[in-house]
């Protein structure tokens, strides 16, 4: 039987000015209908604009940073035992980690409106970066959903 999603991890190639598999990873999750060169585009303009903003860091290392910040370690996930529904607190596999930063700063940075997507996204890595912003406050807000339930945690097996 066929497989329904692509194996996106052994077929990844690292992007082409910053030899890194997370820029790619990145751009693959920024592109919308297949258009990968604008997604490309819009990654390499807002890494341009962070260039500027940001003398004191290597761009890469500001991205890599940025996305390292919003990463979760925990999250709940719901848990049915005898009819009830629990809330339950569970470690994050590293792969999910990374799949919930990209999503949660992407979603941060198209939830501004009124200003093209690499101004958006530049200013929303920027916020990451210093530990601020849309992004990292889903990511705190996770935590406290995991801090609050923890009462719930014997039910993760």
């Amino acid at each position: 039987m066929a497989r329904k999603f692509t194996a996106s991890r052994t077929q990844l190639r690292p992007d082409s000015r910053f030899n890194s598999l997370l820029a790619s990873k990145f751009i693959n999750n920024l592109m919308y209908d297949g258009k990968k060169s604008a997604a490309r585009q819009v990654f390499y303009d807002a890494m341009e604009l962070i260039e500027k903003r940001i003398q004191n860091d290597s761009v890469i290392e500001v991205f890599n940073r940025a996305v390292d910040n919003v990463k979760p370690i925990v999250e709940v996930r719901s848990k049915r035992v005898g009819g009830a529904t629990y809330q339950v607190p569970m470690h994050v596999k590293p792969t999910r980690q990374q799949t919930l930063a990209i999503r949660w700063i992407l979603a941060a940075a198209r939830d501004k409106k009124g200003r093209p997507m690499h101004l958006k996204l530049a200013d929303e890595l920027i916020a990451a970066y210093n530990r601020e912003g849309a992004a990292v406050t889903k990511r705190e807000n996770v935590h406290k959903m995991a801090d609050a339930n923890k009462a719930f945690a014997h039910f993760a097996w």
